[in-house]
């Protein structure tokens, strides 16, 4: 159990799992085009980077840290049940005050990326909350020596302290991966100037990112350029991807810089750790068992044939060509007119969805529009893509979006307020069980995308409008899943390549190429500069293997999709009970109410058979 730093960066729920870019044009189109697009009100947090609040809570951090160490550390084991349940809890508010102090520098970075003065902020945060909590290192190594019988002991006789025996668990299953206590602190130090360094560089380098589209008037940013490629003129979508490719080769070497380091730190701590394998950090967190990721990984592959090399054989009809570009794989398939949506529409739409379901649902939703709680337009400096941000569970989260106005723009709506009505439910579990292993974390960002999909497909009033919407959530669900396992196993790859050497550009360009026509399928050709395109990906390097999550939770939710429709008796408060677990059940417990077991091989094929169901109707369509 360590205090989680990261929450408020690289775990802040940095959502891309589409791998489909947001629009970024002028933003000053925003308010007039969209109608008035909130943003954040942080002050729930701290009134402002200056208040006397922040600077209270920054040396009274100091102050307990050092407290919980001088009365504790060296004595666990002579605590009784009352003793320990004290020390958890202290433990638990330290957690609290660290994890507000973090958000809140966190949030505001996200906000301008490219502000020195917000950079500087985060980083003097980071740096001093890191010193602060580096006398707490010992609690995690200290409570792993004790022995077994003496703990159950303990939590047989107070029943508040076990109910933190999934968090010691969780704790206890790092116990053959743990060092030294100096190597732990070293470690804990050392981490301001490790991976989080190189995170940071990645992020500010990306934001500074500037791209000449043929065509286009002005130099365009990442997300503006990356739109482009959902653009309808095929010729933009081709000038898009090229000035995205010769950008990226001409930063190839920074970014096969930020990779090797990362991947090298990582295979030296996992050596030390004797970790059994690159993924096993990643599974041990998510709390779930390598055999299931393999299991999951391997029906996935299996069905690329079925699910992506087929569709895209579709699309290339629907497009009137005979190969697919890359800049042809998030086309607009151009069977209605484009939509423009404005943000109150979304806002209704997606509200209307989640009531649909259980009026609680949308109850939990509604503060997040009425009280600063999103961030939803698109401006200079601002981190791109999407995120639900859960703070602390004595505040409420934050949304984050880059809205402007298309359809999947929606989607993406009622996949952040999924996370956030998660995290508001999960709240109730207190700091240390409130969060969700990420297998479990993107359920119900999923499951509200389904039911906002479900709902337009229902109203669609014409076949062109249900073709349209169906491909795109095909699409999305191939984005999710089939995309989502390649990019695993590209990180699969560079970090078993990484482990014999060195990598140059040209190594890590033939990685993921390697993964790529296996999973888009025969109908594909890769332009020159395609095999640049690992480097824009944010979670290779802010959270290693990440990316199966989004696999795990569409082909998760697919399966409670189907218990749902089938009728599956008090589903709604079966749902619920499970989103206010947060982390406090293994997902075995969790989905046993459904009838559901992840464990089973065949549980994801029922998953990835409802995207074949979407593809089987959409070839029907054809006839």
């Amino acid at each position: 159990m360590t205090l989680p730093l990261s929450r408020s960066l690289g775990d802040a729920r940095r959502d891309f799992p589409r791998d489909v870019p947001r629009d970024a044009r002028d933003p000053g189109k925003g308010a007039a085009e969209f109608g008035d697009l909130p943003e954040w009100d942080l002050s729930d947090l701290y009134p402002d980077a200056e208040a006397p609040e922040f600077l209270r809570d920054m040396e009274g951090l100091e102050t307990a840290c050092a407290d919980f160490a001088a009365r504790y550390e060296g004595r666990l084991a002579a605590l009784d049940a009352g003793g320990l349940l004290d020390c958890v809890r202290a433990y638990e508010a330290i957690d609290v005050t660290a994890g507000r102090l973090m958000s809140f520098a966190g949030l505001r970075y996200y906000q301008n990326t490219m502000d020195s003065a917000r950079a500087k902020f985060m980083a003097d945060a980071q740096d001093r909350v890191t010193r602060a909590t580096t006398p707490l290192v010992f609690f995690s190594l200290e409570f792993n020596r004790l022995e077994d019988a003496h703990l159950e002991a303990l939590l047989a006789r107070d029943p508040a302290l076990a109910r933190y025996r999934p968090v010691f668990e969780r704790m206890r299953a790092m116990k053959p991966h743990q060092l030294s206590d100096e190597m732990e602190k070293f470690l804990h130090d050392q981490s301001v100037v490790g991976a989080s360094a190189w995170n940071k560089l990645f992020d500010e380098t990306m934001a500074g990112l500037m791209f000449k589209v043929e065509g286009e008037a002005e130099e365009l940013n990442l997300e503006a350029t990356l739109n482009l490629l959902t653009d309808s003129d095929r010729a933009r979508r081709a000038a898009a991807a090229r000035a995205l490719a010769g950008v990226f080769d001409r930063n190839i070497k920074l970014f096969a810089r930020i990779h090797n380091t990362l991947a090298k730190e990582k295979e030296i701590e996992d050596r030390w750790r004797k970790m059994p394998s690159p993924q096993a950090g990643r599974h041990l967190s998510n709390h779930v068992e390598p055999e299931v990721v393999e299991a999951l990984r391997n029906a996935v592959v299996a069905a690329y044939p079925r699910l992506s090399h087929r569709y895209y054989a579709l699309k290339a009809k629907w497009l009137g060509l005979e190969r697919l570009q890359v800049w042809d794989r998030n086309a607009p398939l151009d069977l209605e007119p484009p939509k423009t949506i404005a943000w109150d529409q979304a806002e209704t739409t997606v509200m209307d969805a989640y009531a649909a379901f259980a009026p609680e649902m949308a109850d939990l939703a509604r503060p997040f529009f009425k009280r600063g709680w999103i961030d939803a337009g698109v401006k200079p400096g601002k981190a791109p893509g999407a995120f639900a941000h859960p703070t602390v569970t004595t505040v409420h989260p934050y949304v984050m979006l880059n809205y402007l106005g298309k359809p999947r723009d929606v989607m993406t709506l009622a996949h952040e307020l999924g996370h956030g009505v998660h995290q508001v439910l999960a709240a109730g579990q207190g700091e240390l069980l409130s969060a969700t292993p990420l297998t479990l974390a993107e359920t119900a960002s999923v499951f509200g995308e389904m039911l906002t999909f479900r709902k337009l497909l229902d109203a669609a009033a014409t076949p062109a409008e249900r073709k349209t919407l169906l491909a795109g959530k095909v699409e999305d669900m191939i984005n999710t899943v089939v995309r989502q396992i390649a990019f695993y196993d590209f990180e699969c790859k560079l970090h078993a390549a990484r482990a014999e050497g060195e990598l140059t550009p040209d190594d890590i360009n033939a990685l993921w190429m390697s993964v790529q026509a296996e999973s888009l399928g025969p109908a594909f050709d890769f332009m020159d500069g395609y095999e640049t395109f690992w480097a824009y990906i944010p979670h290779f390097v802010h959270s290693p293997f990440y990316v199966y999550a989004y696999a795990f939770g569409d082909g998760l939710v697919n399966a409670l999709y189907a218990a749902y429709e089938g009728g599956l008796p008090e589903f709604q408060a079966k749902y619920f009970d499970m989103l206010k677990a947060g982390g406090s059940k293994h997902h075995k417990e969790l989905l046993a109410p459904f009838g559901l077991d992840a464990s089973d091989p065949a549980f994801w094929d029922k998953g990835l058979s409802m995207i074949a169901g979407f593809i089987d109707e959409l070839e029907a369509m054809e006839g």
